[in-house]
């Protein structure tokens, strides 16, 4: 039984890991008996798996058609944002209230490393950016808000590489500019928690995360 659940738990990393980084993309069948092969999980690690991925709303399981990836669409974007945009800057107030010299250190530090990583090197930049909302949420010192800030920043993930495909890397100056422009937020963000200044990071916050849905819904906008 524990071999089972550790065989679940795998395939629903490595299946988390392909579908927020578009190696599944949108809409993909999702072949089970392919997958455990290609993972080498017995097939109920891999149902199960799909079936958590499900509650996530990230697959559709369905009678007819079998399993596949969860489109990419703008009412579900809207529906995410406003959560985010919500959420995110009542982690951000209170962490202005709350952080500890720990978390301004934590903070801090991610800042400096943000600052000495190369601004065209985005999946970096992605990378310091979770990191970074993870700090803020910690800061906040809510476990139940920074544990629903997680959920909802992993089913944010795909957004983040639909903004940057692979194949576009090198395509996309305007959006290399406008991570960089988002990465200064966090310079804004150290500032305000830093200086206990609640609304100033709540309005800081909001806006940086803003942003962020306003380039994917003009991606997606023209994708449509």
């Amino acid at each position: 039984m524990e071999a089972q659940r550790v065989d679940t738990q795998r395939a629903y990393e490595l299946l988390l890991d392909m579908i927020t980084t578009l190696n599944l993309r949108p809409g993909a069948a999702i072949s089970e008996q392919q997958l455990s092969g290609e993972l080498t999980l017995a097939l109920s690690a891999v149902q199960e798996a799909l079936r958590m991925l499900e509650r996530e709303h990230l697959v559709r399981l369905t009678p007819r058609h079998g399993a596949y990836v969860a489109d990419i669409n703008i009412p579900d974007l809207e529906r995410i944002s406003e959560l985010r945009l919500a959420l995110e800057s009542l982690a951000a107030g209170f962490a202005a209230q709350r952080a500890t010299p720990d978390d301004l250190a934590v903070l801090d530090a991610i800042r400096q490393e943000q600052a000495t990583t190369d601004p065209t090197d985005a999946r970096r930049l992605f990378h310091i950016d979770h990191k970074f909302h993870q700090a803020v949420a910690a800061a906040a010192h809510n476990v139940y808000l920074a544990e629903t800030l997680s959920h909802l920043f992993g089913l944010s993930l795909r957004f983040w590489y639909l903004l940057l495909p692979a194949e576009e890397a090198e395509a996309a100056p305007a959006r290399l500019e406008s991570l960089t422009e988002a990465m200064q937020r966090h310079v804004d963000l150290v500032t305000a928690i830093s200086a206990h200044d609640a609304d100033a990071a709540q309005r800081v916050m909001r806006a940086h995360v803003d942003s962020f849905y306003r380039s994917v819904r003009t991606v997606l906008a023209a994708r449509q």
